[in-house]
């Protein structure tokens, strides 16, 4: 089976790779010619653990090709997926400007019957909506056809929504070895065709959801925004345990033992970023207001996670005094570890903050250095964890890379110009750190 792939994000590019590695042969298309190019270099424009091998691999054995022709990878394909951006609006909706011109051109390239199979996160109604457009378009271009051919028939298509689920740093993993398939269309011959591209995850007894295109629509911001939600509530009992002098640690060890909640996302920090959460829990809060119905929970859990930040940066002001002048280090841009993404970081939001308080920042992040430069050019970027620490007065753990979990904090403490910890991923034990003689805070620990 011939398969198109139209955006080459992370969702496109972890999506064509794993596909072209269950055998299927996969064209990955984008209209970004240097991102093309680069693909075609063996330049990976992302960060994900075992994407790069895998990509090499699948290039090499012939099923996985990059271009910018959408004609002629819509033409040859039998199923065609889009996944390119559908970024917010000053309103917290989806833009699917992106989704919609797509819709037009693969209108314009098709040549027979094609499955279009919708992987962005958009609202509900969106596959209606693509279906519209490539019909409009479809009856356009075959009238004018029939005029000079008249026994040509309007081409036939169907729509499928199909959500990923897929974590950035785990997105290989989380596509080979998923919770769970969304299939979300009414026709019983693209459910077939839907089985065959995912007969290696069906055949291992993977759940599959079969569903409507709107529920699956919906499914996928009722995961997000749960998940943004079970987070939020164990940072707000840690803000609570900071001041109660309870253990948020052992307070979230004991919920998670009960089977109805699980320990999953309950790790209190900074607040949740990315390119998901943030977006998805806006766009759940817009796309109610449109149906007229006001989601008050998912508004609480939006404006708790923005003023998470400020939290965080009052520890800071508590023990650091008047920012102006003061040199914050900062380790960890990305907003998790395994990652070089920046959107919507928790680290990113912080330092912006502290800037404006007049802080001087230092800073080290193992992938996420470059993409923080475009934004913040003006802050300082150190080659490791002590050159962030020297000088500094004091020093911020915000992202929990592996690395940051087993710092010689004796030597942390003699570059230090006053030894204060602030550790907003709670990766060391507070007792200990304090016993070296710090002034340490974590986030809800004692």
């Amino acid at each position: 089976m011939k398969i198109c792939i139209i955006g080459t994000g992370y969702v496109g590019l972890v999506t064509g790779t794993c596909f072209s590695d269950f055998g299927l042969e996969v064209t990955c298309v984008d209209k970004d010619s240097e991102k093309i190019k680069g693909l075609n270099n063996g330049k990976i424009p992302i960060y994900e653990p075992n994407l790069t091998p895998l990509i090499e691999k699948n290039v090499k054995e012939g099923r996985l090709s990059f271009t910018t022709d959408l004609k002629q990878a819509i033409e040859k394909s039998e199923v065609i997926f889009i996944a390119v951006g559908t970024p917010p609006n000053h309103d917290g909706s989806a833009n699917l400007k992106q989704i919609e011109k797509v819709a037009q051109e693969i209108a314009a390239f098709m040549n027979e019957y094609k499955v279009i199979v919708n992987k962005s996160t958009v609202p509900i109604g969106t596959a209606a909506k693509i279906k519209e457009i490539i019909k409009k378009n479809v009856i356009a271009r075959s009238g004018a056809t029939r005029q000079s051919q008249p026994t040509s028939k309007p081409l036939d298509f169907d729509i499928v929504s199909n959500p990923e689920f897929l974590r950035e740093g785990s997105a290989v993993y989380d596509f080979t070895h998923p919770d769970k398939i969304v299939i979300g269309t009414t026709s019983e011959k693209v459910l077939k065709i839907m089985q065959e591209i995912y007969r290696p995850l069906y055949l291992i007894d993977t759940p599959f959801v079969f569903t409507n295109p709107e529920t699956a629509e919906l499914i996928k911001y009722a995961c997000n925004s749960f998940l943004a939600t079970k987070i939020t509530f164990i940072n707000e009992i840690a803000n609570l345990c900071d001041k109660v002098g309870a253990d948020v640690h052992q307070v979230a060890k004991a919920m998670g033992l009960d089977g109805r909640i699980s320990p999953k996302f309950l790790h209190p920090g900074p607040g949740y970023g990315g390119s998901c959460f943030p977006k998805d829990t806006r766009a759940l809060c817009s796309i109610s207001e449109q149906y007229g119905y006001e989601f008050k929970s998912l508004k609480a859990v939006v404006a708790t996670n923005e003023r998470q930040r400020e939290l965080m940066v009052g520890k800071i002001k508590r023990l650091v005094g008047d920012l102006k002048g003061k040199v914050i280090g900062i380790l960890g841009l990305a907003f998790k570890q395994n990652t070089d993404d920046i959107r919507e970081s928790a680290s990113i939001d912080i330092i912006k903050i502290l800037l404006k308080e007049g802080a001087k920042i230092k800073c080290f992040d193992p992938m996420a250095m470059d993409n923080t430069e475009k934004i913040l050019p003006d802050i300082t970027y150190c080659e490791n964890e002590y050159e962030t620490a020297e000088g500094s007065d004091c020093l911020v753990i915000a992202t929990e890379w592996n690395q940051f979990r087993n710092l010689d904090l004796l030597k942390i403490k003699g570059l230090l110009k006053t030894p204060i910890l602030i550790d907003l991923r709670n990766l060391y034990e507070p007792e200990k750190v304090k016993s070296l003689g710090f002034i340490y805070e974590g986030v809800g620990r004692w």
